[in-house]
């Protein structure tokens, strides 16, 4: 085992794109991805707005919206203009003040604002029709509190006939509706689920590349398997906790457990991740194609976490290729420790329903047996080598 794992660290460092996998590349990733969402809240996002009345109503609306810190209002003459601009992307929701619209107002009537967003953009389109709704209730407040008073009714009961009822929206675990804490945490659990793909799928494609399959079974597939498992597990780790520490200690984000307890659930992760890889690299045993079957494989596990879109509404395809995303497992154990302070005990349950990833070893055994075809090996290292003779010349 010992020699297994000094074969592993000798061949890191020969090998710079590894390198780069397990040091620099993933620490640029993650703070990139922060930048990106490092706002927290959605600020200033372009709103076309057509105003087919021009009345002081109608202008008071838009001041309404202009007042609004996440909305930015962009007046439009028309309302296919408004339309073209949506579809090209310049913004991203549309609100039409309709013709007649003081008149209807003052005279009872039921005019319709029409209100329309890009659902393409979920979070983007959800958050600005809550706000546009908003703000046209406000807008119009003042407006219905002249119409009561003008038809009599007193002073103190103007507010309770506008508002009957008064509501109060909570979020419970995330107060602020900052994107950092919503967001951030599933985006680069995904990230490091590719990173950790990357560098375990390259660690043993280099064994097809170098024609290093044949020490495999003179120092045991166990034991070479092993090592890399030993290996690799604590330097991505070692990223897992960078992300755990960036966001709960050094950005103070609220949690209610254990950074500790996330630190396993990783671990079980990333066991689930090399058996996947495994499983794909015996059964294909090409680099190239484990690669690009891999990348397909994990590139979607976001969308399939459940964070942004609710997993029971999705087809039973999508729920059985969920089930086999080592993400989906454990942002389900990220959520409830963070959110819910749920103990070590408690977690259990949610990871040991890794348990099923066991069942990957019988196939990897089965093609492990069956060797590596010798020719096929021997053609890609001639190709290596005189890809080499060529970047020399």
């Amino acid at each position: 085992m010992i020699k297994a794992l000094k074969r592993e660290f000798t061949a890191l460092q020969h090998d710079p794109w590894q390198l780069a996998l397990v040091s620099y590349i993933p620490l640029i990733s993650i703070i990139a991805l922060w930048l990106l969402f490092s706002a927290g809240l959605p600020r200033q996002l372009p709103v076309a707005v057509v105003d087919l009345d021009n009345s002081q109503i109608s202008r008071a609306l838009a001041r309404q919206l202009q007042a609004n810190p996440v909305t930015k209002p962009i007046s439009y003459t028309g309302l296919p203009s408004a339309e073209a601009a949506m579809k090209q992307g310049e913004v991203y929701a549309l609100l039409v003040l309709p013709y007649g619209l003081k008149r209807d107002l003052l005279t009872s009537k039921t005019p319709t604002i029409d209100i329309r967003y890009n659902s393409q953009f979920l979070l983007v389109g959800k958050l600005l029709s809550s706000q546009l709704q908003a703000s046209m209730a406000d807008g119009l407040k003042p407006l219905g509190e002249l119409k009561l008073l003008a038809a009599g009714v007193p002073m103190e009961r103007v507010a309770v006939n506008l508002s009957p009822v008064s509501s109060q929206t909570t979020a419970l675990f995330n107060r602020n509706n900052n994107y950092v804490g919503f967001l951030v945490p599933p985006v680069l659990i995904a990230l490091l689920q590719l990173v950790a793909m990357m560098v375990f799928a390259n660690s043993l494609n280099r064994e097809l590349r170098w024609n290093t399959t044949k020490q495999w079974y003179e120092l045991g597939v166990g034991k070479v398997i092993a090592a890399k498992i030993a290996f690799y597990t604590p330097l991505v780790l070692l990223h897992g906790g960078f992300i755990l520490a960036l966001i709960y200690l050094y950005l103070g984000l609220p949690i209610a457990g254990s950074i500790a307890v996330l630190l396993i659930a990783q671990t079980l992760m990333l066991l689930a991740v090399w058996l996947i890889v495994l499983t794909i690299f015996f059964v294909l045993k090409d680099s190239a194609r484990v690669i690009s079957f891999c990348t397909a494989m994990f590139a979607p596990a976001f969308a399939f976490m459940g964070v942004t879109f609710p997993t029971h509404e999705m087809p039973e395809l999508a729920q059985w290729w969920r089930v086999i995303m080592p993400t989906s497992h454990y942002i389900e154990t990220h959520i409830a420790v963070v959110s819910y302070g749920q103990s070590l005990i408690a977690s259990l349950p949610q990871m040991l329903s890794y348990w099923g990833f066991l069942l990957l070893l019988i196939p990897i055994v089965i093609f492990a047996k069956k060797g590596f075809d010798e020719p096929e090996l021997e053609a890609l290292s001639a190709a290596s080598k005189s890809a080499a003779l060529v970047e020399e010349q």
